[in-house]
């Protein structure tokens, strides 16, 4: 399966530079996308100052944990969302007959993936520890990365969950789109700003705080007012983001016993 791994990832490099324009636009749109999303925050934070006791220092370091979590989703982890597309064609499968693990091939069908999202979003995080005026620490050094990580496997087993769907439904795309929905428009505020049954979701259901409301409380040292949970809850992300995709998998595998194709 490395061997595999590695293979895969030479094709995607190899095709990147074959098509240098398209990364370049990728790129650009990479950038542009975050740089617009901050920019309307700060925006926002111009008239309002500060939003249930965080101002936009805070807020830069809250967006950037969660955009670190969610680049190395999308980099190493995206194809999760093209499993609904494959059942719906007849192309999944193919998947079933082949030695490997489905859900590592899935992984590696080849695509034009640059790791251009990782490089910004890690240039994004240390901008913001910065600005936000994290304590930097070796703890802080140590465990950041941990956090990241979890918040990728949060994006991941979530992602799985709405995938593994598609062997019963076919179509999951509104599933999908409500999700993704949730993620972008919620997580770029302190959840402590919404109502109790929107946090409860945020935390417990679909735990997109732990990618990066909860550790952000902790590292700014603020009092966690959404839930009143000890902030160090925090530091249970990786734990989090291990158990949400071990689960997904499970619940994928599950689905892989009652698959039985769509009759392509």
């Amino acid at each position: 399966m490395l061997a595999a791994y590695a293979q895969y990832w030479r094709i995607n490099l190899l095709t990147m530079l074959e098509y240098r324009a398209n990364f370049f636009m990728w790129a650009a749109f990479t950038i542009v996308y975050h740089g617009v999303a901050l920019a309307a925050l700060y925006v926002t934070m111009r008239q309002f100052p500060s939003m249930n006791g965080w101002d936009f220092r805070e807020m830069f370091f809250l967006y950037a944990l969660w955009m670190a979590g969610h680049e190395i989703h999308n980099v190493l982890f995206f194809n999760v969302v093209t499993v609904p597309e494959f059942v719906r064609e007849g192309r999944f499968d193919r998947f079933l007959v082949r030695p490997l693990d489905t859900l590592f091939q899935v992984l590696t069908v080849p695509q034009q993936v640059s790791p251009d999202g990782i490089v910004l979003a890690a240039a994004t995080l240390v901008v913001s520890i910065a600005v936000a005026g994290v304590r930097v620490d070796a703890f802080l050094i140590c465990f950041v990365p941990l956090i990241v990580v979890g918040g990728a496997l949060i994006d991941l087993g979530i992602s799985l969950v709405v995938a593994t769907l598609s062997f019963w439904f076919i179509r999951v795309d509104t599933l999908r789109w409500v999700v993704m929905s949730l993620e972008q428009d919620f997580t770029r505020y302190p959840i402590s700003i919404y109502t109790r049954g929107v946090r409860i979701v945020l935390a417990f259901v679909f735990p997109f705080a732990f990618m990066n409301y909860f550790p952000a409380t902790y590292f700014l040292q603020k009092a966690e007012t959404g839930l009143h949970l000890n902030p160090a809850v925090g530091l249970l992300t990786p734990a989090v983001g291990l158990a949400w995709f071990l689960a997904a998998y499970a619940f994928w595998r599950i689905g892989l016993r009652h698959y039985q194709g769509t009759g392509s």
